[in-house]
């Protein structure tokens, strides 16, 4: 017997049911980061409260997607990388290999600054409270998506260099990477989008090679001295 759309519930046995339902949540989830998203880029730092009410969302089904406000900064951020997380050279010249990086994810940073800003007054603020001795039990918002970029850009340099060099320049890279370049060179310094980026390029390829160059003289160094 044929059972009517009106008649099937959606959360019942069938396999319509369960995917209708799957169907809801995805858009359900879907809402609550475009609402986020929105929020964040006109500067705010919403919690997950004031995203279902802008949403219009009930809290107990905001709360479900999203158990507290760091994971919905981390979703929000997450989908504000979109292209940077797949990220992937087929190039063996690491300075080359940066500055694809930087070229693939500086733009998305850019076109996502308040998004990001957001996120960091997130991390600022939890730090400062933790400091204080107020954060309490709320879940702790984590940075370092960075890390393995950085560390996958020069990945060619691991057998060239030793491993705290390799680990010292994936860190000192991480000073020219990310929503603190644009702080610094367009809020603080005044550049415009394509200064900045040139600024951020230049610096980070000056550092693998001044990497690269230190420990080819260590090298040579060493064979001399023998």
């Amino acid at each position: 017997m044929d059972v009517s759309r009106q008649q099937a519930a959606p959360n019942d046995d069938t396999g319509e049911g369960r995917a209708a339902e799957r169907g809801a949540r995805a858009r359900t989830r879907r809402l609550m980061l475009e609402t986020a998203t929105r929020l964040m880029q006109g500067g705010a730092t919403p919690s997950v409260s004031e995203v279902a009410e802008a949403a219009e969302v009930s809290r107990a089904t905001a709360y479900r997607y999203f158990p507290s406000q760091a994971a919905l900064v981390q979703a929000v951020v997450d989908e504000g990388l979109g292209p940077i997380l797949t990220w992937r050279s087929a190039s063996d010249d690491p300075e080359r290999r940066v500055a694809e990086l930087y070229a693939t994810a500086m733009p998305r940073i850019e076109a996502f600054e308040a998004t990001f800003k957001a996120a960091l007054k997130l991390s600022l603020d939890q730090w400062a409270r933790r400091q204080a001795g107020t954060l309490g039990n709320e879940p702790a918002f984590t940075r370092g998506h960075r890390i393995d970029l950085l560390k996958d850009a020069i990945a060619p340099l691991k057998g060239r260099l030793p491993p705290r060099e390799f680990k010292r320049l994936a860190q000192a890279l991480s000073l020219m990477f990310g929503v603190e370049v644009l702080i610094v060179l367009k809020d603080i310094w005044g550049l415009d989008s394509r200064r900045m980026m040139a600024v951020a390029q230049w610096a980070a390829g000056a550092l693998v090679r001044a990497a690269v160059a230190e420990s080819e003289g260590d090298a040579t160094s060493a064979a001399t001295a023998k």
